[in-house]
């Protein structure tokens, strides 16, 4: 068996082209651009190379971009006085504060600042006590991105063993209340799970989002498995020259591959939905902020 590749990139660029589309109808409808803030503390070049990905699809898909950059020593008030400001903004419908945030900085007490009909991240406690009692509101991206992944390749999931490896707050901990709604049956495994091999052998979906390079290995999967990898990892490629190297992600891609029926690849597959679904999220916080038609998205 040889698993067909889930194309991340081409899905998000269907998702991105929608909301291009929904974005032109509301400003010939209502002459209203829908507005995204990122705000970026700091010189985290990872995180600078995102937020210029950011900038450019939000334009792109039409919507009006709003920056702020504060410097590395910018203090917890100062970006708390920008959310403030950006809270009240009614041009504003989404914000995102990048992460990490300096030292000097409770990234908790900042995410709990930010307006929930805002918080396109979808990080706020309100917006997780919403999805945790299946009540609405915004949705993580990554999560987001990696169910609409599945639903690519079986629309139905319902009475599916879904394992989801990790349990961090923006990917593991939704990702099960996503796959939960979907009537799956969900175990959260992590990296001090006993057994976890035999865990994820039992997976008719399997999502990695455990954050340590090719740790699940190809004779974990189950034969005709779904597999998504959220992880993204950078480790050395001799092949390439000294010093240089190479993303995979969280599962050996070429072993698994050998097992699974569905593979997301590292790089192309989660990762271009998580921009995709931001921008989603943003059309949806400002539907309803608006009073407009839910995008559907």
């Amino acid at each position: 068996m040889t698993a067909q590749i889930i194309d991340g990139t081409a899905i998000a660029a269907n998702l991105r082209a929608k909301v291009a589309a929904y974005s032109a109808d509301v400003l010939a409808r209502h002459g209203v651009v829908p507005g995204l803030a990122v705000v970026l503390v700091g010189n985290n070049p990872a995180s600078q190379v995102y937020v210029r990905s950011k900038i450019k699809m939000t334009k792109e898909a039409g919507l009006n971009s709003i920056e702020h950059m504060l410097p590395e020593t910018a203090t917890q008030a100062e970006l708390l006085a920008v959310v403030s400001a950006l809270n009240a903004d009614p041009s504003v419908d989404g914000i995102l504060v990048q992460l990490p945030l300096p030292a000097q900085i409770d990234a908790d007490a900042v995410i709990a600042a930010i307006d929930p009909a805002k918080d396109v991240d979808g990080f706020h406690p309100i917006n997780a006590g919403r999805l945790m009692t299946g009540t609405g509101g915004l949705v993580p991206c990554t999560p987001l991105g990696s169910l609409k992944l599945l639903q690519s390749v079986r629309a139905d999931l319902a009475g599916l063993e879904a394992v989801v490896v990790g349990r961090s707050n923006i990917v593991g901990k939704p990702m099960a209340q996503l796959l939960l709604a979907q009537s799956c049956t969900v175990t959260v495994a992590h990296s001090r799970s006993h057994d976890l091999p035999a865990i994820c052998r039992r997976a008719d979906i399997l999502v990695a989002a455990v954050g340590r390079p090719e740790m699940i290995k190809g004779d974990w999967i189950k034969p005709g498995a779904i597999v998504i990898d959220v992880g993204i990892n950078r480790v050395p490629d001799p092949a390439k020259g000294e010093g240089k190297t190479r993303l995979v992600g969280d599962v050996d891609f070429t072993a698994a591959s050998q097992q699974a029926a569905f593979i997301t690849p590292v790089p192309g597959g989660v990762g271009p939905m998580t921009i995709a679904c931001l921008l989603a999220n943003t059309m949806t916080a400002a539907a309803k902020r608006r009073g407009w038609p839910d995008p559907a998205l």
